[in-house]
């Protein structure tokens, strides 16, 4: 293996020379006490960074062993040392750790593996104009690496009991969420909890400015659950039962506000967020409607059929769907991906998807009617399926029929008003039908090439949070809420990459990604990659954003 004199050389040898020369640096060079990896090149200063891995031996590292040996302590260790190499890095313009939110996901970005800790890195390597500034390079790769590697992965370098909180307090939320089945909760809202955020553009919490006024959380009695945690906290909060629970209160009274940490709750979060102890069932899916989304073959006929042109609705097809059409198949597709729970809002829904007043009813009978609304098939859906609801409702009361609890916030504190609800209903409890409305979910195989595998295309890439682009396709994923960070989107773009590796002609969608997560279970997530040594920035997403990049990919093509 090349030396720190070997790298010192090299990169005398191209100083000054064209930007090309910085290729020679491709492989491994040891340095005192580390090592260093650059795994990618950049073709010229303006485009994309360099790759480059910084390692040190498990034994330098010093990382203690109960904070690593399960997974969920490897995560979190590995969070913490990637939020203080990122602080480290913070006045380094040409080197970068990525990014992180408030979320703590698995990543790439720093890896403890059974014989070292490696810091994967971005590094800009320095130009004047489209020559090789050596000596500058020198100094990054042999001296400010190292450096800011030493103070973000070394335990001695680190504030140990920080670190020690930060995985317990991990473990803790892995186990209360883990829990939630038995509890028979969809979700858990901890005492104490800040829910607003900063502002709309913002998701740190409200608490943190002066002045704020922002509310802890507190449990309706009839609400309130208590839990022991193996760290050794006794927690109390509220409790979202399974069933069918609406969200009701004023305006800016906090009902979205509640649905938000919700939806953010199938997460861990940091300590200090305010919502750490929002926990809620991984599987839980938030819906929305998308109008102008593509569907391909997804059954919706429970919500919409008999539709005047004579299209059947079993295996329903559009490149334009509408507020409702997009709604019932987002609504399906999660579903049948194996969803426990729906969290959906009044306010990015369609109307007509959710609710018809009597008035309505009795001017357009059900027969004239081909959308059948969400109201009627939200308690089938609970007796059929198993799948819970969490919905906010300001403008209608017409879910207090079929609600098992009825939640109303005021000034962003909760009460239990399902006993009032039902007197305004004027029912004891929700009212159940013996029609069976659900069947089983059918298979959806795509047809063979209908995703091209890699090379016969260019790689899926994503831009931003919100955007994967194959080929000249762009798939939208803005509306899924519960895609929380780019590196989240990388991964996705990364998956559908191996998908279309296994996609055959005979392999299910459902299959398909039920093998890529088990995949990235089994080996981890630098397996997405298609190379080795530095993956790129990548975060774990959940099944239900993998699937639905491709339920939305417009060249999706299912075999009849």
């Amino acid at each position: 293996m090349r030396d720190v004199n070997d790298l010192e050389g090299l990169l005398r040898a191209i100083d000054g020379r064209g930007y090309g020369g910085y290729k020679r640096l491709s492989g491994e060079f040891a340095l005192p006490g580390w090592r260093i990896g650059v795994d990618h090149v950049q073709a010229d200063p303006y485009a994309p960074p360099s790759l480059v891995r910084v390692m040190v031996d498990a034994e330098t590292a010093g990382l203690p062993d109960d904070l690593v040996d399960d997974r969920a302590g490897r995560i979190a260790t590995a969070d913490f040392l990637t939020r203080r190499l990122i602080e480290t890095l913070h006045d380094h313009r040409e080197i970068s750790a990525g990014r992180v939110g408030q979320e703590v996901l698995e990543r790439t970005h720093v890896a403890i593996l059974p014989d070292r800790v490696e810091a994967r890195l971005e590094v800009q390597l320095p130009a004047a104009g489209r020559r090789v500034k050596g000596r500058q390079a020198f100094r990054i790769l042999s001296q400010e690496l190292p450096d800011a590697a030493g103070r973000a992965l070394l335990h001695r370098s680190l504030d140990a009991g920080a670190l020690r909180s930060h995985v317990r307090l991990f473990r803790d939320q892995a186990w209360l969420r883990s829990r939630l089945p038995e509890l028979g909760l969809v979700a858990f809202v901890g005492d104490g909890s800040v829910l607003p955020r900063r502002s709309g553009d913002s998701d740190l919490p409200l608490s943190d400015l002066p002045g704020s006024g922002a509310v802890p959380f507190t449990a309706p009695e009839s609400l309130r659950v208590e839990v022991s945690l193996p760290g050794g906290r006794r927690l109390a909060g509220m409790g979202v039962p399974e069933g069918v629970t609406v969200i009701v209160g004023g305006g800016y009274h906090g009902k979205s506000t509640l649905l938000r940490a919700l939806e953010r709750g199938v997460y861990p979060h940091v300590g200090g967020d305010g919502r750490e102890w929002v926990v809620t069932r991984r599987d839980a899916v938030a819906v929305r409607a998308e109008d102008g989304r593509s569907v391909t073959g997804t059954d919706i006929s429970a919500f919409i059929s008999q539709l005047p042109s004579g299209t059947r609705t079993e295996r329903f097809s559009t490149t334009n769907a509408s507020g409702s059409t997009s709604q019932a198949a987002g609504l399906a597709e999660a579903v049948d991906a194996g969803a426990s729970a729906l969290l959906i809002d009044e306010d990015t829904s369609a109307t007509n998807f959710m609710i018809r007043d009597e008035r309505m009813r009795r001017l357009i009978p059900a027969d004239r009617e081909p959308i059948t609304p969400f109201v009627d098939r939200v308690r089938p859906l609970r007796r059929e399926r198993g799948v819970s609801t969490v919905l906010v409702a300001g403008g209608s009361g017409a879910f207090f029929d079929v609600a098992d609890h009825v939640i109303a916030m005021e000034r962003y504190r909760p009460r239990d008003v399902t006993a009032r609800a039902r007197g305004i209903a004027g029912i004891e409890s929700p009212a159940e039908t013996a029609t069976s409305v659900f069947g089983p979910a059918a298979e959806r195989i795509p047809v063979d090439g209908c995703l091209p595998p890699v090379g016969r295309r260019r790689p899926v890439r994503a831009r931003g949070l919100g955007v994967i682009q194959v080929d000249h396709e762009t798939i939208d994923l803005s509306a899924l809420s519960q895609l929380v960070d780019p590196a989240q989107t990388s991964a996705v773009a990364r998956a559908l990459d191996r998908i279309s590796e296994l996609l055959d002609g005979h392999l299910g969608i459902d299959d398909a990604v039920a093998r890529i997560d088990a995949m990235i279970e089994a080996e981890g997530l630098d397996r997405l990659s298609g190379f080795r040594g530095h993956p790129g920035f990548l975060a774990r997403p959940r099944i239900f954003e993998i699937r639905a990049a491709l339920d939305r990919y417009r060249g999706l093509r299912l075999r009849r």
